[in-house]
């Protein structure tokens, strides 16, 4: 809105805005507000640059030519003897520099920069070793129990083969019962959850469900379902039967969801 009057040379208009700036930049706590600190200095940026293109001052302007003669005479060449000698050194390549020119020129400007000190490492330069293989002899030390812990496995084994032992005769005694139903009222399939749930455990029912499934893999039983589509299970009658049952229903499995509301 004041754009003429800081563009003025007698005016301070500029300089004022600048110091409130900084004052109001020291309280900033939000983004928003630090984007708008940006905004304003990329307009006070714009606006100094136009005010001294305006300033006239009776200071010389640098010449970059001059400059750029300087400059050669200083890395050693002088323009006078380079025309007087321009045919015969056609065939100079660099441009007629001397060959420790940029050398010169690098010496004399190392002056006026400022140079970091060089890296280098405390304890050396860094070397990517392969590490160094350890002995074996400290474990060897530390296997002291190796009878004690090489009865556990065979521990469990027998554990597993006591329990196998136990499936397979929880099974047969189930097909026992199965068949001796049959013998006794053969024309009466008897009801799939009458054989396995039992009233007074869940854990027992779920038990009973894995045992006969065995009985139905192995071919010695099928399930069928009955005019109320509920499953009812048979022992199987003839040999031929329990062959293709093991043959073709062995690959076929069913999962029972099963909750604890439903058992109830």
């Amino acid at each position: 809105e004041n754009r003429e009057d800081m563009l003025s040379s007698k005016s301070n208009r500029l300089t004022e805005a600048l110091e409130e700036a900084n004052k109001l930049f020291s309280g900033v706590s939000c983004a928003r507000e630090a984007a708008l600190d940006a905004q304003f200095l990329v307009l006070a940026s714009n606006l100094g640059k136009e005010k001294a293109n305006e300033l006239h001052s009776e200071m010389a302007a640098f010449d970059s030519l001059t400059f750029a003669e300087d400059l050669l005479n200083f890395m050693g060449i002088n323009r006078m003897e380079v025309e007087e000698n321009d045919g015969d050194s056609e065939g100079v390549s660099g441009g007629y520099l001397p060959s420790n020119a940029w050398h010169k020129l690098r010496e004399e400007a190392e002056k006026y920069f400022r140079r970091a000190p060089s890296f280098h490492y405390m304890l050396g330069s860094f070397k990517s070793d392969p590490p160094v293989p350890r002995q074996r002899i400290e474990r060897q030390k530390k296997t002291t129990g190796g009878e004690e812990k090489r009865a556990m496995p065979a521990q469990l084994k027998k554990m597993e083969e006591s329990h196998l032992e136990a499936t397979e005769k929880e099974v047969e005694r189930i097909l026992g019962l199965l068949q001796t139903h049959f013998k006794n009222d053969p024309d009466t399939p008897i009801s799939f959850f009458d054989l396995v749930i039992d009233p007074n455990s869940f854990s027992r029912t779920v038990e009973n469900i894995f045992h006969v499934s065995f009985i139905i893999r192995d071919g010695f039983a099928r399930l069928k379902l009955d005019d109320d589509k509920l499953p009812i299970i048979e022992p199987s009658k003839h040999s031929k039967e329990k062959e293709s049952d093991r043959g073709a229903g062995s690959r076929n499995q069913v999962v029972i969801s099963l909750s604890h509301r439903e058992w109830k």
